[in-house]
C-alpha cells in the first residue's frame, strides 16, 4: 500500500510558494502516493494535529492552475523554532507518533533558512530512531539568501515587483521639477538581494535609482546625507533604495536609531521597520528639500499580479524535483537550482545535504557592487534579469484576480 505524503509551508510567504505546493502535490499523485496531507501552519500546526487532506481541496487541473497563481501560503505558515531533540525528546516523540498515525512516508517542508533547520533536525532524529520517513527541504524565500542554490523561488517575482515599482516611483518623483528626495525601504535583513533589484529599473526609458544601500556595506548616516546633498546639486529629484537591514559600523541596525518598537520572533530575528522614515527625516532636517519615505513592506512578497513566469515555472519545478528525490530514496536533502547559462537562460535542479543550507546566509558578491557602493554592476544585472522574464496572468473575475483558498 502506497505511503502517504505530508507537506508544509513555513516562514514568510511569496507570490509563488503555492506553485511549489502544486508541484509537490501533482508529482506525488502522479507517482502513486496515497493521501497527500497538508500541515496547517507548518510544523506548529502539525504538532497540534491540524492537518488537511489536500485531495479534498484540489479536484481539477484548473485548481492546480489557480493554486500556481495564488500568492501567500495556501496552507498557512508559522515561525516556529523546533528545539534540539536532546532538549525536548518528548516533542519529537509526539511529532513522529503523529506522522506514524498518518502513515507518512515522505515529508516536504517549503521554506527558507529556518525551515531547512527544521528539516535538518527532523532528519537527524529520524535516523537516530530508525524512521523510514524521508525528509526533503524545498527552497523558498524572496530574500534569495539560501546557500548552494543559484537563486530561490520567490526572488524573481519580488525582484520584478521592485523593479516595476521603482520605475514608477522615479516617474512620479520628477513631475514637479522641484527638490525632492524619496527613500524607499525594501526588505532584506542581512543580505541585500531584494534592494539590489532596484537597479533593474534602469533602461532606455528610465535613468534608474540614484543610490542603492545594502546591508553588506557598513552604513554611515553622515556620509549618506553628504552623498544625497552632492547628488541634489546635479538634479532635483533623488530616489534612493535602502535595505531595511542596513547597519551602522558598530553593528546596530539604522532603524534602531528611530523610536519604533522592534519585536523579536521565535528565531531571535528583530522586527525591522522605520529605516526609510528615519533617513528621510534626517535629510529633511539637514537639507533644503522635501522628502518622503515609502515602505514596500509585505507587498514585495504577495504581489501575485506581478509574478515572473520564470519564477512560477521554477517554483513548480523544485516541488516536483523534491518528490522525485524522496521517492528515489533521498532524505535530509534540499533541492537547489543550478544555472547552466544566462543567455539563453537555462536552469536545472540538483540536491544538496540540508546541513549545507540550514542557518546560513548567502550575501551578494562584493564584485557585484560598484566601487562607491551606490549601485550594482552589470554582472548582477546579467544574473537578475533572466529571473524576472515573462508573466503568468492571473484569472480575473469581476476585474480582480481569482484565488483558491482552503475550503
Amino acid at each position: 500500500m502506497a505511503k502517504n505524503v505530508i507537506v508544509g509551508q513555513s516562514g514568510g510567504a511569496t507570490s509563488v510558494i503555492n506553485s511549489t505546493l502544486a508541484g509537490v502535490y501533482q508529482t506525488a499523485k502522479r507517482r502513486g502516493a496515497g493521501i497527500v496531507y497538508g500541515m496547517r501552519n507548518g510544523v506548529q500546526g502539525l504538532l497540534e494535529r491540524r492537518v488537511v487532506n489536500i485531495d479534498s481541496q484540489i479536484s481539477s487541473e484548473l485548481d492546480i492552475e489557480l493554486l500556481k497563481r495564488t500568492p501567500s501560503s495556501f496552507l498557512g505558515s508559522c515561525r516556529y523554532k523546533l528545539p534540539e531533540w536532546q532538549k525536548d525528546k518528548a516533542l519529537y516523540e509526539k511529532l513522529f507518533a503523529i506522522l506514524d498515525e498518518l502513515e507518512i512516508g515522505y515529508f516536504f517542508y517549503i521554506g527558507g533558512n529556518d525551515s531547512m533547520d527544521t528539516i535538518n533536525k527532523l532528519t537527524e532524529y529520524g535516523r537516530r530512531v530508525g524512521s523510514e520517513i524521508r525528509f526533503i527541504g524545498v527552497p523558498k524565500t524572496i530574500d534569495n539568501d539560501l546557500m548552494v542554490t543559484d537563486h530561490t523561488p520567490g526572488y524573481g517575482s519580488a525582484a520584478k515587483y521592485i523593479g516595476v515599482v521603482m520605475k514608477e516611483l522615479i516617474r512620479d518623483a520628477s513631475v514637479y521639477g522641484t527638490k525632492y528626495v524619496t527613500v524607499v525601504e525594501i526588505m532584506g535583513r542581512n543580505a541585500g538581494w531584494l534592494t539590489a533589484a532596484a537597479a533593474l529599473a534602469r533602461g532606455e526609458d528610465c535613468e534608474g535609482v540614484d543610490m542603492i544601500c545594502l546591508p553588506e556595506i557598513p552604513f554611515n548616516v553622515e556620509r549618506f546625507i553628504e552623498k544625497v546633498r552632492a547628488m541634489q546639486e546635479k538634479k532635483a529629484s533623488i530616489v534612493i533604495a535602502v535595505s531595511e537591514g542596513v547597519k551602522l559600523e558598530d553593528g546596530r541596525y539604522v532603524c534602531e536609531l528611530s523610536d519604533d518598537v522592534h519585536a523579536v520572533d521565535a528565531f531571535g530575528h528583530k522586527s525591522l521597520t522605520g529605516t526609510a522614515r528615519y533617513l528621510a527625516n534626517r535629510v529633511a532636517r539637514e537639507m533644503d528639500t522635501k522628502t518622503r519615505c515609502v515602505e514596500l513592506s509585505t507587498l514585495q512578497r504577495c504581489a501575485g499580479h506581478m509574478t515572473s513566469r520564470t519564477d512560477v515555472t521554477e517554483a513548480f519545478q523544485v516541488g516536483g524535483a523534491a518528490v522525485k528525490a524522496a521517492f528515489e530514496g533521498h532524505t535530509g536533502m534540499m533541492v537547489a537550482l543550478k544555472r547552466i547559462s544566462n543567455d539563453p537562460y537555462q536552469c536545472t535542479t540538483e540536491l544538496h545535504p540540508v546541513e549545507e543550507v540550514a542557518n546560513l546566509e548567502k550575501m551578494i558578491p562584493m564584485e557585484w557592487i560598484n566601487e562607491d557602493h551606490t549601485d550594482m554592476t552589470e554582472e548582477f544585472l546579467a544574473y537578475a534579469r533572466p529571473l524576472i522574464q515573462a508573466e503568468l496572468p492571473a484569472f480575473f473575475v469581476n476585474g480582480l484576480p481569482n484565488h483558491i483558498c482552503l475550503k
